[in-house]
């Protein structure tokens, strides 16, 4: 006759039947998420994987749940990946998740419409919301990854369009878990702290999950709040998140985001001198009118009248002809001495201006050095001055 077993013998060795089982050592399960729960001190995940016929529990550990580019939570339909084991403590066999994605664009993008619907109908997207970009900012936020490649192509654009332009930037991850609310304090710095006149939200193309941190409802709302106004710059022309939605400017583009921030600098010194042509032309029409009206005047008194009362009519004609050609002048000198001045501000902003100084511009790796940190001995730089350039090399 067979011996009695312990309970806790029959669980080691079902265990152990599950453990040494190729099949059940790399599985994986498609269902529904239900009853999720999350440990408060340890973080793991407790859940039930089930479809229409059964159901099985599943928990993830946070170290494996801290790399998941999802939200799971309950409805959810997913793909887990892990193994079968079994809880010798109750008996009860579980699935053991490593990773888990979205089960299909489906799920994600009903999730994303519910909730695109939902801040639409509480006038988050109102257009009296958005707040007007500046005209001529000093200071541009970027709120993206350090290694990402639209952070490049971001200040290319910037240093290009406006070089006088200081570009502030907030690391922070741009896809998986955490990196929602890295944005989001991102927004919520540059509002607070207002060290940037406009702020840039950017990142490259990807699927669906990988854009799914910008289509998070907190960080919306803070993009919706925000006291400086925000461009998204996320993905593709394609690619529309919630972050688009509630910022003050969509750009299809991160570089396109980049051009919205800032004017092109050639074209404003153009855009001033026709007004300052065009204004002088107006100011002469003007002038030349005047005298063809007093001199009409002029003519039809002297046929009317005569004589003397024409001579007084005549004087009176000429002082007052004087005191319009005066008052023309002076407002031609006038706004001749503003459009200087903008012409002015504008040539003070070029770097080029700041280079006549005695400045110089240095450039390491064909990128401009902002720090001396970025320099270390023996390094080569490249000096950029008002009328050429030079090399050098760093020694302290």
């Amino acid at each position: 006759m067979n011996r009695a077993f312990r309970v806790s013998e029959i669980n080691s060795y079902v265990k152990n039947l599950l453990d040494f089982d190729r099949n059940l050592s790399d599985v994986r399960i498609e269902g529904e998420i239900s009853n999720l729960k999350r440990h408060y001190g340890s973080g793991h995940l407790y859940f039930t994987l089930k479809d229409e016929l059964a159901a099985v529990s599943a928990v993830m550990f946070a170290s494996d749940a801290a790399k998941l580019a999802i939200d799971p939570s309950d409805g959810v339909l997913v793909t887990a990946q892990g193994r079968i084991s079994l809880y010798e403590r109750d008996g009860r066999y579980q699935f053991y998740v490593r990773s888990m994605t979205a089960s299909g664009d489906g799920a994600l993008l009903e999730q994303y419409n519910k909730l695109r619907l939902k801040l639409e109908k509480e006038g988050l997207f109102a257009p009296e919301l958005k707040k007007p970009l500046p005209a001529f900012p000093s200071t541009v936020g970027i709120v993206t990854s350090l290694g990402a490649a639209a952070l490049q192509d971001v200040l290319n654009v910037l240093s290009r369009r406006m070089p006088s332009v200081q570009p502030v930037l907030f690391p922070s991850a741009v896809q998986g878990a955490g990196a929602a609310a890295e944005l989001r304090s991102g927004i919520e710095y540059f509002s607070r702290t207002k060290k940037a006149d406009v702020v840039l939200l950017v990142r490259g193309g990807g699927s669906i999950e990988d854009l799914w941190a910008f289509n998070d409802e907190a960080l919306a709302r803070a993009i919706a709040s925000s006291e400086v106004p925000v461009i998204s710059g996320v993905g593709h022309e394609t690619d529309f998140t919630i972050a688009d939605f509630a910022a003050s400017v969509r750009a299809p583009t991160p570089s396109a985001a980049a051009e919205l921030a800032v004017p092109e600098i050639t074209e404003q010194k153009a855009v001033v001198r026709s007004l300052s042509a065009a204004l002088t032309s107006a100011m002469n029409d003007r002038l030349e009118f005047e005298r063809a009206r007093l001199g009409a005047v002029v003519a039809k008194a002297h046929f009317e009248r005569g004589g003397d009362y024409t001579d007084v009519q005549r004087l009176k004609l000429d002082s007052l002809e004087e005191s319009i050609r005066r008052s023309v002048s002076d407002r031609i000198a006038a706004e001749k001495a503003k459009t200087q001045a903008l012409a002015g501000a504008l040539e003070a902003m070029s770097p080029y201006g700041v280079l006549r100084r005695g400045y110089a511009i240095i450039e390491k790796s064909g990128n401009v050095v902002s720090s001396a940190k970025d320099l270390a001995p023996g390094d080569k730089a490249n000096l950029v001055l008002h009328d050429g350039s030079a090399r050098a090399e760093i020694t302290q």
